[in-house]
C-alpha cells in the first residue's frame, strides 16, 4: 500500500489522520468562516437568513464567490443588498450560489456538457467543463473540492446573478 503517495479521496470518510478529516469534520457554514477568501460570502449568508439551512444535513454543493468576485459587482450594489429590507433578493442571490445535491469535481466531470442543475432558489444553473476548465454561468471554479461534512464547495471568480 501506497498511502503516503496516493492522492487522498477529499471528504469521503472523515476517519483519516490527514488535515482533510479535520476540515471535512465542519459545515458548510463553518468551512467557509474559517477561510477568509469568503468572508463577505459568509456576511450575505447571514443577513440572507440561510445559515440554517446551510448548516442542514445536505448534501450541498455551495459555488462560493471569493471577495475578489464581491468587489467586481457595481458600486454600492453588494451594500444594498445587505439592507435588511433586501433579505429576499440577497436570499435569491445567495441561493443561486447552493445546489441540494453534492456535486464533487470528479461527478462535474462526468455531467453531460452543458447540463442544467437546479439551485437552490430553483433558477437553473448551467456547468460546463472545457478544456479542464470548469464555469458555472459564465463564472470559473478556481478552486474545487473545499470539503465539508455536509457538502462541497467550490470557489469562483464572479458572483452569479438571477435572471433579470
Amino acid at each position: 500500500m501506497t498511502a503516503g503517495c496516493a492522492k487522498q479521496p477529499s471528504g469521503q470518510g472523515g476517519a483519516g489522520a490527514d488535515g482533510q478529516s479535520a476540515q471535512a469534520a465542519k459545515d458548510i457554514v463553518e468551512t467557509l468562516a474559517g477561510d477568509e477568501r469568503f468572508s463577505t460570502l459568509v456576511k450575505a449568508v447571514e443577513a440572507a437568513g440561510m445559515v440554517e439551512v446551510l448548516k442542514g444535513a445536505g448534501p450541498f454543493t455551495v459555488f462560493a464567490p471569493t471577495n475578489e468576485a464581491f468587489q467586481k459587482l457595481p458600486a454600492g450594489k453588494l451594500d444594498e443588498l445587505l439592507k435588511p429590507e433586501n433579505q429576499e433578493k440577497l436570499k435569491d442571490l445567495v441561493g443561486l450560489h447552493v445546489v441540494a445535491q453534492n456535486l464533487t469535481g470528479q461527478e462535474i466531470d462526468q455531467l453531460e456538457p452543458e447540463t442544467p442543475i437546479q439551485s437552490y432558489s430553483a433558477e437553473f444553473l448551467n456547468v460546463k467543463k472545457e478544456g479542464g476548465k470548469v464555469t458555472v454561468n459564465g463564472a470559473n471554479v478556481v478552486e474545487a473540492d473545499i470539503m465539508a461534512e455536509n457538502g462541497v464547495i467550490h470557489a469562483i471568480d464572479a458572483v452569479l446573478t438571477p435572471p433579470q
